[in-house]
C-alpha cells in the first residue's frame, strides 16, 4: 500500500484498536508524536515498531525534536540546547560552531533513530531577528548566510545518523510578530525583500542535502493572498521552479489558526496538496482527522510517493555495539551539553511545528 498524503497524531503511549484501523487507511502516510506519546525509550521503540509493522512500505514516524523549548522526548534523551546557542558560538568561533552543529545534528537524529523514529521536523531555518517570540531562540542567527552554514552542518549530521532533515518554515517566519498557532501572521514586505533575506537559507540548502521543507502559515500579500503552505506561487513557482528544490513538502499543522481561512480541515488538506504539499499534518483534532482521512479524494502522484519514500530512516553510522557505548555519542553529548544555558525552557504548545 502506497503512503497516503496525511500525517496524524495519536492519543497515548500505545496504539488503540481504532487508531490501528485509521492508520491502515490508504490516505494516511505518517504519524507525528508528541509528549503525551512518550514514557521512556523502550516504550517509544515498541510504539514505533508497532506503527511500522502496520504497513509496507511503513508509515513515516515524525516528531518535533529541535532542542531548547521544542523537544518532545526528554527523559532518556540528551537535553538539547536551543539552536540560537550555535549562532552565539559562531559569533566568537565560527569553525567550532560548525563542528558542534554537525555533532548536534548527529546526536539529535541518532538518539531518535535507535528508537525507529524516521524524522524530526528540524532544523528551523527562520531568522532570529528579535521580531517573532514563537521563533525566538529556536532560530540559529539573524544573518541568513550564517543560518545557511550552520543549518547545513546540522543537516549533514542528521544525514550521517540516518535521518533526513526538514527545514522550516519556508520562506521564513522570523520577520512577523504574530504566532501562527493562534492567529494568521501577515508579512507585508516585497517578494524581493523576502527572497533576498529570509528565504536565503532555504535556497542555499535546497541543493545541499535538505530532503524536505515545511512552509509557514504566514501570508505574504505582495506575493500571494494565501499563506505559503496553500500557495502554488510559493510552492510550485518559487520553491520548485525558481529555487529548484526537489525534495518533499510537509504542511504545518492544518488545525492551527494560521490555516483557518482555508475552510474545513478536509478542505485545507485538499488545497494544500493541490498547491504542492506532499504530506499534510492534522494534529490534536481526532474528529477532524478522521473526517479528513475518510473524505479526502484519493489521487496518487508518483512523484509525491517517490519523495516521501526517500524519507524513511536508515541505520545510523557510528552506533555499532550500542549508541551510548560509542565514542561518537560521548563526544557529541559533551559538546552539545556545553552549549546549554540554565534558562532554556520548553515552549508551551503541543501542536504544529
Amino acid at each position: 500500500m502506497a503512503l497516503g498524503p496525511i500525517m496524524i497524531d495519536l492519543d497515548g503511549t500505545r496504539l488503540t484498536a481504532v487508531e490501528r484501523d485509521l492508520l491502515r487507511h490508504p490516505n494516511v502516510g505518517g504519524v507525528i508524536l508528541f509528549r503525551r506519546n512518550y514514557a521512556d525509550p523502550a516504550q517509544l521503540t515498541a510504539l514505533v515498531t508497532e506503527i511500522h509493522r502496520l504497513r509496507d512500505p511503513h508509515l513515516l514516524v515524525a516528531v518535533d525534536q529541535e532542542g531548547g523549548r521544542v523537544q518532545r522526548f526528554r527523559e532518556g534523551f540528551t537535553e538539547l540546547p536551543p539552536m540560537a546557542r550555535l549562532g552565539e558560538l559562531h559569533d566568537t568561533d565560527p569553525a567550532k560552531a560548525g563542528t558542534v552543529a554537525e555533532q548536534l545534528g548527529w546526536l539529535l537524529a541518532a538518539e531518535l533513530r535507535v528508537t525507529g523514529v524516521d524524522l524530526s521536523f528540524a532544523p528551523v531555518l527562520d531568522l532570529r531577528r528579535g521580531i517573532s517570540d514563537v521563533i525566538g531562540d529556536r532560530a540559529l542567527h539573524p544573518d541568513p548566510e550564517v543560518v545557511a552554514v550552520l543549518g547545513g552542518a546540522l543537516v549533514r549530521g542528521m544525514r550521517r545518523a540516518g535521518m533526513s532533515a526538514v527545514g522550516k518554515h519556508f520562506p521564513g517566519h522570523g520577520s512577523v510578530a504574530a504566532d501562527s498557532h493562534h492567529e494568521r501572521p501577515v508579512d507585508d514586505r516585497s517578494r524581493a525583500d523576502i527572497l533576498q533575506l529570509d528565504a536565503v537559507p532555504f535556497e542555499r540548502l535546497a541543493h545541499g542535502g535538505l530532503a524536505a521543507v515545511m512552509p509557514a502559515h504566514v501570508v505574504y500579500p505582495a506575493v500571494d493572498a494565501r499563506p505559503a503552505g496553500f500557495s502554488r506561487v510559493w510552492l510550485e513557482e518559487i520553491l520548485r521552479r525558481q529555487i529548484g528544490f526537489s525534495g518533499a513538502v510537509f504542511s504545518d499543522d492544518l488545525a492551527m489558526a494560521g490555516a483557518a481561512g482555508a475552510g474545513r480541515l478536509v478542505d485545507r488538506a485538499a488545497t494544500a496538496i493541490d498547491s504542492g504539499c506532499d504530506m499534510v499534518l492534522v494534529c490534536n483534532d481526532r474528529a477532524g482527522a478522521v473526517e479528513t482521512v475518510e473524505d479526502l479524494p484519493q489521487a496518487d502522484r508518483p512523484e509525491r510517493l517517490a519523495r516521501l519514500i526517500r524519507l524513511h530512516g536508515h541505520p545510523a553510522r557510528g552506533v555499532g555495539g550500542g549508541l551510548r557505548q560509542g565514542a561518537a555519542w560521548r563526544t557529541a553529548r559533551a559538546a552539545v551539553e556545553a552549549l546549554a544555558a540554565p534558562d532554556d525552557r520548553e515552549l508551551d504548545f503541543d501542536g504544529g511545528a
